[in-house]
């Protein structure tokens, strides 16, 4: 029996998941991309993963530089999600197109306004897994905000709703 690619991408979208926007500066220009394949890894040491397809823009950019930005949106930031969902996209339009600001922690990588949290990572590992890698990094500071999530589930984004008890 062999597995059906559009069935499986069904099976995942039930899955719902948080929205990211992966940051980093290349030659003193924010680059960045949609990201939802985002996970914690570990507490001690404190390590995330984010999954990155080979074809990304961003992809080659994470090897080279090392050093980025993991920007957990918040709610109203579907517009900045969607910009850096785009394969075509020029990160100079992203304040103008998305309202996409970003200032620079003092290493120097990009971080979003308004974003619900932000982690500076650190690259330690990268493994090929298909048709994505697997960026493995160590968390060097953590910014958190107040807010919601933006989340996005069966392909739309989404708010959250009432929480259960």
């Amino acid at each position: 029996m062999s597995l059906d690619p559009f069935e499986f991408r069904k099976a995942m979208g039930c899955f719902a998941t948080g929205v990211t926007i992966i940051t980093l500066d290349l030659d003193g220009e924010v680059h960045g991309m949609t990201a939802n394949a985002f996970a914690s890894v570990s507490l001690d040491p404190v390590l995330v993963l984010v999954c990155v397809d080979h074809t990304a823009r961003t992809h080659a950019h994470l090897h080279a530089k090392k050093r980025f930005g993991v920007n957990i949106l918040a709610d109203d930031q579907q517009a900045i999600s969607r910009y850096y969902a785009q394969p075509a996209r020029t990160h100079e339009r992203a304040e103008k197109e998305a309202g996409a600001r970003f200032d620079r922690t003092a290493k120097g990588t990009p971080i979003l306004h308004g974003a619900l949290a932000y982690l500076e990572c650190r690259l330690e590992s990268a493994a090929d897994a298909g048709d994505h890698t697997i960026f493995i990094a160590q968390v060097e500071d953590v910014v958190v905000g107040d807010g919601d999530p933006l989340l996005f589930f069966h392909g739309k984004y989404r708010k959250m709703g009432e929480g259960l008890e």
